[in-house]
């Protein structure tokens, strides 16, 4: 099981790849701004799994992290989910439309209500058979 960084090791890892002329010119304000908006993104999540397993002569990892998104969306993002989430919602209503269809049309076929005189779709029909075998 690999290891997880602790907020101090990753502070200190991190600040090691900025080349010395700049960290030093950081005010300490900078500095615990920087820290703390790095560090918030490490925090635990809801959904943390992690693992590493051998093959032959490598190592593997898998990660597996899940928890609500807190990003704020590009323009670009914000449109392709709002467009989703129509064409999602227009697909439930119409399968929910669909399926109450049906059910209203067994109801009807149950009680012997004949709309269209010798018009029959065949779903009754075929529920009586495969239910009665």
């Amino acid at each position: 099981m690999p290891t997880t960084l602790t907020a101090d090791e990753f502070s200190k890892k991190f600040f090691e790849k900025i080349p010395n002329s700049i960290r030093e010119s950081l005010t300490p304000e900078q500095y615990q701004a920087i820290e703390k908006a790095y560090s918030e993104q490490w925090r635990r999540h809801p959904l943390d799994i992690r693992f590493s397993f051998g093959f032959w002569r490598w190592r593997y990892y898998l990660v597996l992290i899940g928890g609500r998104d807190r990003r704020k969306l590009t323009r670009k993002q914000q449109r392709f989910f709002s467009l989703a989430e129509f064409y999602f919602l227009m697909a439930y209503a119409a399968s929910s439309a669909l399926f109450g269809l049906l059910i209203l049309y067994l109801i009807k076929s149950a009680l012997g209500i004949d709309i269209f005189p010798n018009f029959h779709v065949g779903i009754w029909g075929w529920l009586q058979s495969y239910l009665h075998g």
